[in-house]
């Protein structure tokens, strides 16, 4: 079971993850999220449970539990959206955008 946890304090590593939720089950990965450019936590990371039951133990134990003075959320991760090759941002040429 792939488990979303938020509101992670900024000093949680992904051993503080692990062991947090190993006293749940077996724990198959823990990563907290870095940013790409400062290095520093994102505030979010998943973990990975062996068994559902498992994870749906340590999402009943933890969530809104207070680590590091901050009430943390745990929830069944959702899957990754796949990203368009293109963006949203319009480059003109669109029927709406015609000036009068």
């Amino acid at each position: 079971m792939n488990i979303y946890v938020s509101n992670l304090s900024f000093h949680t590593t992904d051993d503080d993850l692990q062991n947090m939720f190993s006293k749940f089950g077996q724990v198959t990965s823990a990563k907290v999220i870095m940013d790409r450019e400062s290095g520093r936590s994102r505030g979010f990371g998943f973990v990975e449970m062996s068994s559902e039951q498992e994870g749906k133990d340590a999402m009943l134990g933890l969530n809104n539990k207070e680590i590091e003075g901050r009430a943390i959320s745990v929830s069944v991760a959702r899957e990754k959206e796949e990203r368009s090759g293109s963006n949203s941002f319009s480059r003109g040429g669109g029927g709406s955008n015609k000036r009068w």
